[in-house]
């Protein structure tokens, strides 16, 4: 790890990533009702803070779909929010939601609040991701939002990040950069792995 270069992490992420998408994929294929069984795993296992902000994200094609995991927290008295870019090499910031907001579309396939909705920044931030490993990291999609926004509330305040995936998401080791953020807990269809007393 230490004698690879930025380039060199960069070119050898993007070949993991075609990898990581072909077994995502399958799982999506294969596993209809994994957004489910995650959602009820997560609450078996993890006591998250009374009322805390808790963002996720508007699923794109066969990732994990996060909804009924957002539902149930609104459902429960959490603060849900959906992240807002603000364009590349910024992080993102975030915004409150609750089911049936109409939504705006921020591009990508993605979906966003309005404009005109509260600015909150989360205490628990349900994560996206390509593939992860049992050390706690993710393998993204390469714009760095996610990374850049965990060093920047993790500078001041105390967040967990949640990886959701599908367990055939798992890989032995993520390439790591300098800055890429670890997570405190990943969450699939099948367990909770549990990397620090934050989760």
């Amino acid at each position: 790890m230490t004698d690879l270069d930025t380039q060199d992490i960069d070119q050898l992420k993007k070949t993991l990533r075609k990898e990581a998408k072909k077994k995502r994929a399958e799982a999506y294929r294969l596993l209809p009702n994994a957004a489910d069984e995650l959602c009820h795993r997560l609450f078996d296992s993890i006591e998250l803070p009374k009322g805390a902000v808790v963002s996720a994200y508007w699923p794109l094609g066969d990732e994990l779909d996060p909804m009924p995991l957002l539902n149930t927290l609104h459902a429960k008295g959490y603060r849900p929010v959906l992240p807002v870019m603000l364009g590349a090499g910024k992080p993102l910031i975030f915004k409150s939601w609750a089911p049936g907001d109409a939504l705006e579309d921020a591009g990508f396939g993605t979906r966003e609040p309005h404009a005109d909705k509260e600015e909150l920044e989360p205490d628990v931030l349900f994560v996206p991701l390509l593939a992860f490993d049992r050390a706690g990291y993710r393998l993204g999609y390469g714009g760095g939002f996610y990374d850049r926004t965990l060093d920047k509330l993790r500078a001041y305040k105390s967040v967990t990040a949640i990886g959701i995936a599908y367990a055939a998401q798992e890989m032995e080791a993520v390439i790591r950069g300098p800055y890429d953020q670890p997570l405190n807990c990943i969450v699939t269809e099948q367990e909770v792995i549990r990397l620090s007393s934050e989760a």
